[in-house]
C-alpha cells in the first residue's frame, strides 16, 4: 500500500542510435538506475569511459525503501559529487540502543573517534538519493541516462554484447563491449542468462512502515525484543528527513501479507507502538528475508551488481551499501580494462572480491536473521539465554545480534602486495584507507580521501631521500601537512614509509622502505598484469 509517492518524473527522448541503420556500440551499457547503477554510470563518465544508463520507468522514488547509508558508501558518493545534497537532507546518527521489553540492555557508539569527513551512518529516503544521483549524471558528458528503454533480449557474443531494447516508438539494437545488470533483485537480465540465486529463503514475514509524525525520539537507531507494545517480536525505529520515521516490525511466518498492509490493521499496531495517533502513513509493505547470491558475478561481456547479483535480509543496512561499494570496485576496473591498461582478467577481480565481500554480508544477515526471528526451540532458547544473561553480562551484550551494521570489506586477494613489516595503526592492507584531517601547504583544509581521489596513488613519507615517482604521488609534509597527526597513527606512519593506494581507495601495498623496482611489482599486480615483474 502506498498512501502517498513522491516521485521524480522523466520524460522519454528518442535518441540518435534509434535511426542507426545496424547497432551502434558503445563501450559499456549499464541497465538500471537505481543507486547502484547510477553509482556505477557516474564513476565509469568520471573516469572518462563512455556510458548508456537503461532504464524501463520514466520514474524515481516510489516509497522510501532503502534509508541508511554507511560512513563508507558516504565516501564513495563524495568521490562521484553527491554526498553534499545527501548530507544537507539526511539525518546524521551513530547511536544505538537496544531494548528488551522496555529496559535497555545495552548502547552503542559506531564512531567514537574524531578526524573523519563522513559521519557513521545517515538516513536518507532511497528516491532522494536517487534525484541527487541524476542531478550529478546529467552535469557528466560522458554520460547518457534512456528512460523507459526496457532491455528485451540479450544476446552474448566473444566480443561483446547486444541488446534487445523496447521503447515508446519500437524496439532497436545496441551493442556493447560491457554490459553491467544492476535491474535489481528481480533482475530481468539475469533471467535472460537463465542463472539462479543459491542461499536462503527465511519464512517470517515483517512489516515496513514510514509514518510521519512530530516526535521526541532522538536521531538513533532503537531496537526492541520482545516490546510491550508487539509482544513477543521485535520492533525497529529509524528517524528519516521530513519528519518521517521508519518502523520495522516482525509479524511472523503466518501473516497475511495483503491483509497486513491495510490501513485497518496498520495504523492499530502503529498506535500502539507510539502511544497516540497523530500520524499518517507515508509508505506501507510487508518483506520476508532473501539472504542469497549468484554463484559468479561475471558472465562474459556481462557482470552483475547489488541486488541482482545478491541479496541479503535489511537488518545491518547491507543492501545499498554493498550494491554501491559493487559499483566501485567495478568501475576503476572497467575503466582500466576499456583504457588498455590491464588486461580483461582485472574483472574476474571483481567476481573474486565482491563475491567474498557477498558472502560475508550474508553471513552476517542470516546471523542477524536468525537470532531475530528464531526459526527452532533450540534457537529460541539461545537467543533468550542470551538476552537475560545480557542484562548482567558485559560479554553477553556483545552477543545480542540486532542487526550487525554495515561495513566495507577487506580484499584478501592476489592485487594486493603482502606486508613484509609489522604495521599497527587502523589502516589494513586490502582495505579502505582511513580518512584524516590534512592541509595543504598553503594552509588550507582537505581530508585524505579528498586528495587521493579515483586515481592509483603513492603516499610517502620523507626520510631525505628522493621520493618515488609515478602519476600520482602525494608527499607528506610537502604536499599535505598532518597537523593533528591523524595520518601518522592512522597509518603508523614512520619516515621512508610509502603507501600504494588503489583508484577505489584500498590499500595495495605499503612499506617502510622500498624501491622503484617494487613499487612497479606492486602497481603491476593491482591491476592484475600477466606480465609482472
Amino acid at each position: 500500500m502506498n498512501t502517498r509517492r513522491i516521485l521524480y518524473q522523466f520524460g522519454y527522448r528518442r535518441c540518435a542510435d534509434q535511426d542507426h541503420p545496424s547497432p551502434a556500440r558503445h563501450p559499456v551499457i549499464v541497465v538500471g538506475a537505481g543507486p547502484v547503477g547510477l553509482c556505477t554510470a557516474i564513476d565509469l563518465a568520471q573516469r572518462g569511459i563512455p556510458v548508456v544508463l537503461l532504464d524501463d520507468a520514466d520514474r524515481i522514488g516510489e516509497g522510501s525503501r532503502g534509508i541508511c547509508y554507511a560512513k563508507r558508501t558516504l565516501e564513495i558518493l563524495d568521490r562521484l559529487g553527491v554526498a553534499d545534497p545527501c548530507l544537507e537532507r539526511g539525518v546524521t546518527w551513530k547511536l544505538g540502543k537496544v531494548f528488551q521489553r522496555d529496559e535497555q540492555l545495552y548502547a552503542f557508539d559506531l564512531l567514537p573517534e574524531d578526524g573523519h569527513k563522513m559521519p557513521a551512518f545517515i538516513n536518507l529516503q532511497q528516491y532522494y538519493l536517487e534525484h541527487a544521483l541524476v542531478e550529478r549524471a546529467a552535469e557528466l558528458p560522458h554520460l547518457e541516462i534512456r528512460w523507459r528503454n526496457k532491455v528485451s533480449a540479450l544476446k552474448r557474443r566473444n566480443d561483446g554484447v547486444t541488446l534487445t531494447i523496447e521503447t515508446p516508438e519500437g524496439s532497436y539494437d545496441l551493442d556493447a563491449d560491457w554490459v553491467v545488470a544492476a535491474d535489481g533483485a528481480r533482475s530481468a537480465l539475469r533471467g535472460m542468462l537463465g542463472l539462479d540465486f543459491r542461499g536462503e529463503v527465511f519464512e517470517d514475514r515483517f512489516l515496513i512502515a514510514d509514518v510521519k509524525m512530530k516526535g521526541d525520539f532522538p536521531p538513533e537507531r532503537w531496537f526492541w525484543f520482545d516490546p510491550p507494545f508487539h509482544d513477543g517480536r521485535s520492533a525497529l525505529l529509524h528517524k528519516q528527513p521530513d519528519d518521517v520515521w521508519r518502523i520495522d516490525l516482525q509479524l511472523g511466518p503466518d501473516a497475511d501479507a495483503t491483509a497486513e498492509q491495510a490501513p485497518e490493521r496498520v495504523i492499530p499496531r502503529i498506535r500502539q507502538m507510539l502511544g497516540h495517533d497523530a500520524f499518517t502513513l507515508e509508505w506501507v509493505s510487508v518483506y520476508t528475508f532473501q539472504c542469497r547470491r549468484l554463484e559468479r558475478f561475471v558472465h562474459g561481456r556481462v557482470v552483475f551488481a547489488g541486488d541482482a547479483a545478491h541479496q541479503v535480509s535489511p537488518f545491518g543496512a547491507r543492501g545499498a551499501n554493498s550494491g554501491i561499494q559493487d559499483a566501485e570496485n567495478l568501475a576503476w576496473k572497467l575503466a582500466f580494462v576499456i583504457g588498455g591498461e590491464a588486461p580483461e582478467s582485472l574483472i574476474d577481480t571483481y567476481d573474486a572480491e565482491r563475491s567474498a565481500a557477498a558472502d560475508e554480508n550474508i553471513g552476517h544477515s542470516t546471523r542477524s536473521t536468525d537470532f531475530i526471528a528464531p526459526r527452532s526451540a533450540q534457537e529460541l532458547r539461545f537467543r533468550d539465554a542470551v538476552l537475560a544473561l545480557a542484562r548482567h553480562a558485559p560479554f553477553a551484550k556483545r552477543m545480542v545480534n540486532s542487526g550487525r551494521l554495515s561495513m566495507p570489506s577487506t580484499y584478501e586477494t592476489s592485487l594486493s602486495t603482502p606486508d613484509e613489516d609489522d604495521w599497527s595503526g587502523s589502516a589494513r592492507l586490502g582495505a579502505p584507507v582511513p580518512d584524516a584531517p590534512m592541509r595543504t601547504v598553503s594552509g588550507e583544509p582537505i581530508w585524505l580521501l579528498e586528495a587521493l581521489g579515483s586515481e592509483e596513488t603513492l603516499i610517502h613519507v620523507p626520510n631525505g631521500s628522493p621520493p618515488p615517482s609515478g602519476k600520482h604521488v602525494i608527499v607528506i609534509g610537502h604536499d599535505l601537512i598532518d597537523p593533528e597527526g591523524f595520518f601518522t597513527r592512522r597509518f603508523d606512519a614512520t619516515p621512508g614509509s610509502t603507501y600504494l593506494v588503489r583508484p577505489d581507495q584500498h590499500l595495495a601495498a605499503r612499506w617502510r622502505h622500498t624501491t622503484a623496482e617494487a613499487i612497479a611489482r606492486a602497481s603491476n599486480r593491482m591491476k592484475n598484469l600477466e606480465h609482472r615483474t
